[in-house]
């Protein structure tokens, strides 16, 4: 099989430690998990054949299903609330607090990451809200075999999984892509290593939601349309 040729969302879920390799390379794999490795590789500048050839590496070590796909979508689904909402809403506010005495310390810095603070506080409404959508209503549906009126917020999610996706790309530029200036201080540079944990974490969030829950729910959809 030609991995160029999968969606990069297939490739993450179906690999193991196929997302980190994507990761590493800059390739979305959780809001533009349906671009081909071979188109995402090249709008990047990439060769596809290099990356295909690690994960082909990857995929020689194991012919085991993922933890992912051997678990049911309830105890994914606890695993998501667990390991991500719960540290989302740890991460954020903290981070807001990092953001904003940097820029009120280091305001007339040339590399100051400007507009951070309030682009975070943003950050954190929209990914609170977009929580508890998925709390009170998408995921007990999902648990409850509830999957053909599940199929209207699937869509809305993935949807707002692509707004995520722009915030993390605004952080990239406000801070100069995370890059911190000669000399920083210690909150600056905790700001900037809990960032990247934050992106990490809410990849990895959006990628078990998207290629693997979501998915499950689409291929349950599309056997009752068979059906």
């Amino acid at each position: 099989m030609n991995l160029t040729n999968l969606p990069l969302g297939q490739l993450a879920r179906d690999i193991p430690g196929a997302s980190a390799v994507l990761h590493r390379h800059k390739l979305d794999f959780c809001c533009n998990g349906d671009a081909s490795l071979m188109a995402a590789a090249t709008a990047k500048g990439l060769d596809p054949n290099a990356i295909a050839s690690q994960l082909s590496a990857l995929q020689a070590r194991t012919d085991q299903a993922t933890p992912e796909e051997q678990t049911s979508n309830e105890a994914l689904i606890e695993h998501i609330l667990t390991r991500f909402h719960d540290v989302h809403r740890e991460q954020l506010p903290e981070l807001i607090r990092l953001a904003q005495r940097v820029e009120r310390v280091h305001s007339k810095h040339p590399r100051c990451p400007s507009g951070l603070g309030a682009h975070l506080e943003n950050m954190q409404n929209e990914l609170e809200s977009h929580m508890q959508k998925e709390e009170q209503i998408l995921f007990p549906m999902i648990a409850r075999g509830i999957t053909g009126m599940a199929a209207a917020p699937v869509s809305v999610m993935r949807n707002e999984h692509e707004d995520h996706g722009a915030a993390l790309a605004e952080i990239h530029s406000l801070t100069f892509n995370l890059t911190l200036p000669e000399g920083a201080c210690n909150t600056w540079r905790a700001l900037y290593l809990g960032l990247t944990e934050l992106e990490n974490d809410l990849m990895e969030h959006i990628h078990l939601e998207n290629n693997v829950l979501f998915h499950r729910v689409d291929g349950l959809l599309g056997g009752a349309q068979r059906g």
